[in-house]
């Protein structure tokens, strides 16, 4: 309600007023929607953790295509090209199998360099499990911030440089971890990252 109503004050009152009432009723639009985005991916976090999983056996080739639709505006916006191997087949819940891919995917396209997006989606049969790879070659991470991306609310640039609330990465390791996998991340700045989960291979 809040974010709905100051943007309708923006779009009647803008520039009908003096510049100080235009500014002001610029940073409440903002404030509310980014308040707005914040509580959205807190619920996004918070059902990760309380709604009852529908696991079944799951193409996890399709979860990343349905995944790449969904990012089909910000591909076509950037050029990206997204690349994979043969995914396997695994026990999971597909809607948030679909979500680890696209944020995980999405981060690559959105911290991109100067080069057109890359990204490559690979899978290793490990024993028992099966180690997935999603790596881009994008702005790079630097080591020492290996650790602190995945924690709530942790961000490494300014949100005028880039949007978001510093919750994806943190909904991927609880996706990963609740279903008895680890997610992690080896990268250069400058070079890009590769994103590291592993997934039970019960097929």
């Amino acid at each position: 309600m809040v974010s709905s109503y100051t943007q309708l004050l923006a779009q009647r009152y803008v520039g009908k007023l003096d510049s100080d009432a235009d500014e002001f009723i610029a940073f409440a639009v903002d404030g509310a929607v980014r308040m707005q985005r914040l509580i959205q991916d807190l619920l996004a976090y918070s059902r990760v953790g309380t709604n009852q999983m529908e696991v079944t056996l799951v193409s996890s080739e399709e979860a990343l295509s349905i995944a790449l639709s969904n990012l089909s505006g910000a591909i076509e916006d950037s050029g990206a090209l997204v690349t994979r191997d043969p995914l396997p087949n695994v026990r999971a819940d597909e809607t948030q199998l679909v979500q680890l891919f696209q944020n995980l995917i999405g981060n690559g396209i959105k911290y991109r360099g100067a080069d057109t997006p890359n990204v490559h989606v690979s899978a290793v049969r490990r024993h028992d499990r099966w180690e997935f790879s999603v790596e881009d070659n994008g702005l790079g991470i630097e080591e020492q911030y290996h650790e602190r991306i995945f924690g709530m609310f942790q961000r490494l640039h300014n949100r005028n440089e880039f949007s978001g609330t510093g919750i994806g990465l943190a909904i991927c390791r609880k996706i990963v971890e609740r279903n008895g996998g680890e997610l992690s991340v080896t990268s250069q700045p400058g070079k890009g990252s590769t994103f590291l989960f592993s997934w039970g291979a019960r097929t």
